[in-house]
């Protein structure tokens, strides 16, 4: 389970005047990522309503629409609730859909943001901060498919911006890593492509234990900078 700043982002309490459509988006997003991970049980309904400072119908409402969709089930009867499926669906999008206008600058801000989230980190990480990174790098090695792969390459990110210490980083490295799956979602993943990031992983993790700040924003820059071009390359024609 995610580290507690990002839990709390996902149940901080949702604004008007969109709280069905926020209530959607805040869980899907939250399942897609992995943050709610597969068969966890969400609280009950008054606690989760309360959490999120929303009316129970509004709330009952967003979950019919995530059971319909696919991210959740609910089970009846004694030991019921309402469940995350074990394979949720990970990304919005289709290879042979469009490519969102602006996926250079959703990178920009990835790079952006995730610099400054390593940056902090290099200074604060403490040995446990590395733990849920080195997992995350494990299961990476061993995924037996790419959306079980893209789940611990966006956890180990969350990771970097949970052991920078600034809490407000976690929600916004989530809500970018999502756009970044629909992005993903729309071009091939070569295995060689994938070790070679994850081996790029492991070295910024080396960085962050020595509390090497430049070396590890190099590494990210340089980590980041790949993925635009795997993105650039392998987009569908006119869109690189």
């Amino acid at each position: 389970m995610p580290g507690d700043a990002t839990v709390a982002a996902v149940f901080e309490p949702v604004q008007p005047p969109t709280t069905f459509q926020e209530t959607v988006e805040r869980l899907g997003t939250a399942i897609r990522l992995g943050i709610l991970g597969p068969g966890l049980r969400l609280p009950s309904e008054r606690e989760l309503a309360e959490q999120l400072g929303i009316s129970r119908s509004t709330l009952r409402q967003a979950i019919t629409t995530l059971v319909q969709s696919g991210h959740l089930t609910s089970v009846r009867g004694r030991g019921g609730g309402t469940f995350v499926v074990q394979e949720p669906p990970l990304a919005e999008g289709s290879p042979t859909g469009p490519v969102r206008e602006d996926w250079r600058e959703v990178l920009d801000l990835r790079t952006a943001v995730g610099v400054g989230a390593i940056t902090l980190a290099a200074d604060r990480a403490t040995a446990e901060d590395l733990v849920p990174m080195r997992e995350s790098v494990d299961r990476m090695a061993v995924a037996g498919d790419f959306d079980d792969y893209r789940r611990a390459d966006i956890r180990f990110h969350m990771a970097i911006a949970e052991a920078s210490g600034a809490p407000r980083l976690v929600g916004l490295v989530g809500e970018i890593e999502a756009e970044v799956s629909e992005l993903i979602a729309h071009i091939a993943h070569p295995p060689e492509v994938l070790d070679h990031s994850n081996a790029e992983h492991a070295r910024m993790i080396d960085a962050l234990e020595r509390h090497d700040a430049a070396r590890a924003v190099r590494l990210l820059r340089r980590h980041l900078d790949g993925t635009a071009h795997i993105l650039g390359g392998l987009f569908p024609p006119g869109h690189a």
